[in-house]
């Protein structure tokens, strides 16, 4: 198969761009800087090979981070499911069940006591908190993402923080001495 000089050029110019971007991103995910690497090496490898696919005019970056979290994600379950193999042959049983793969990737994004508020909201509105929040796309490129039009994306999110904030309250009342002032994301702004 010839490579088409044209779209290597033309995919190197938009992809180089977004590298750092992929990088970091990979790193909150993965955790290490080696798995990190071979993470966006993955991903950019993919999107090179469907890079005829990309519907010019759409947004490279979102579709890019699609790729990213998409490989990331794969390859967990691909480790889960070699895991699972060998503890069938071993004699031994396993240790802890395995999590799924966003609640891998959450836990790796945030503290502690935000994980498990986050983990407390709906799949959906926690997606959509994480990737403007956490990751600071716009609404159209969450849309994107999540493959859904903008106002449900904007509806999502409004929902989303206020079922965090509630949780976060839940999550943080228990450990608060009596008096204790607690602070919350969006405190002070108008009410969600």
């Amino acid at each position: 198969m010839a490579v088409d000089l044209r779209q290597k050029s033309d995919f190197e110019a938009l992809a180089m761009v977004h590298l750092d971007s992929l990088y970091s991103t990979a790193l909150r995910m993965a955790h290490d800087a080696g798995d990190a690497e071979d993470l966006v090496q993955d991903a950019m490898l993919s999107a090179y090979r469907f890079f005829d696919q990309f519907e010019t005019g759409s947004n490279f970056k979102a579709w890019l981070f699609k790729i990213l979290t998409n490989t990331f994600i794969n390859k967990y379950r691909r480790r889960l499911r070699e895991r699972e193999v060998k503890e069938r042959f071993d004699a031994e049983p396993a240790g802890d069940p395995p999590r799924d793969p966003e609640s891998e990737l959450f836990s790796r994004l945030v503290s502690n006591d935000v994980r498990r508020a986050l983990e407390r909201v709906p799949y959906d509105y926690r997606m959509a908190v994480v990737l403007s929040d956490l990751q600071e796309f716009s609404y159209k490129e969450i849309a994107e993402i999540m493959n859904c039009p903008v106002g449900t994306v904007m509806s999502r999110l409004h929902r989303g923080r206020k079922l965090l904030k509630r949780a976060l309250f839940e999550e943080t009342a228990d450990e608060a001495s009596p008096g204790q002032l607690i602070a919350f994301p969006g405190a002070g702004r108008a009410a969600d």
